[in-house]
């Protein structure tokens, strides 16, 4: 259930793919999006992409000039997109391939995550906040129940959102009530969650998870 729910948001971490990688995870969005609804709009692929409108439009291109999307055209100027045989076959692919890559990021990151969870407890600090929404943001909260902690709510500045995962969520400060520990759940900038929590909190109560791949706190400073 939980990979399949990342991988509907795009394919989990997309900052740690290589060009290529993002090139297709990009196409196997575009190729499920027509599957799904074979007259959607460039605006809505777009949209849907967090992407250009000529950004998307020159992925469709890229899509029709490979064999994997056929066009037409219909009355009031619209497109009717369809996949063909060649990219019912790289469709099937591209999600055996990410559904893959779904399993290796919850691995690694439940590993990072445990390893993070059981210096908390070593340290006596039980009532957690997750920095940051992303999808390792879920993959903590499910990893806390291993531990004896509390997760007492997330942080993530400028977020519209108040509750998450039945969690609450603080868009402009940490919480003025009692928390040991701050957990760098940031997938798109921990580098900038940590500074920002750095100028609110005692440094040795920022955990990061070893699998953003920082090994020395001080170079964040």
């Amino acid at each position: 259930m939980l990979v399949v729910h990342i991988l509907n948001r795009r394919y989990t971490c997309v900052q740690f793919m290589n060009a290529n990688d993002k090139e297709e995870s990009l196409t196997l969005e575009i190729l499920q999006a027509i599957e799904e609804k074979n007259d959607v709009t460039q605006r809505h692929l777009a949209s849907h992409l967090g992407v250009a409108l000529g950004l998307a439009n020159s992925y469709l291109k890229r899509c029709v000039r490979k064999g994997l999307i056929k066009i037409h055209e219909v009355p009031a100027n619209r497109y009717l997109y369809y996949l063909t045989p060649k990219g019912f076959a790289e469709k099937s692919r591209l999600t055996a391939k990410y559904l893959s890559i779904s399993f290796d990021f919850y691995r690694n990151a439940s590993h990072s995550l445990n390893t993070v969870f059981n210096a908390c407890e070593k340290k006596g600090y039980r009532r957690i906040i997750l920095c940051g929404l992303s999808e390792l943001t879920e993959i903590a909260t499910i990893r806390a129940q291993d531990h004896s902690l509390d997760v007492i709510g997330i942080y993530q500045p400028g977020t519209d959102k108040q509750k998450v995962l039945k969690l609450p969520v603080w868009n402009n400060a940490l919480p003025k009530d009692h928390f040991d520990a701050c957990v760098i759940t940031a997938l798109n900038d921990p580098i900038n969650m940590y500074k920002l929590l750095s100028k609110q909190v005692n440094k040795e109560l920022i955990f990061i998870p070893a699998i953003f791949g920082i090994k020395d706190n001080n170079n964040l400073n």
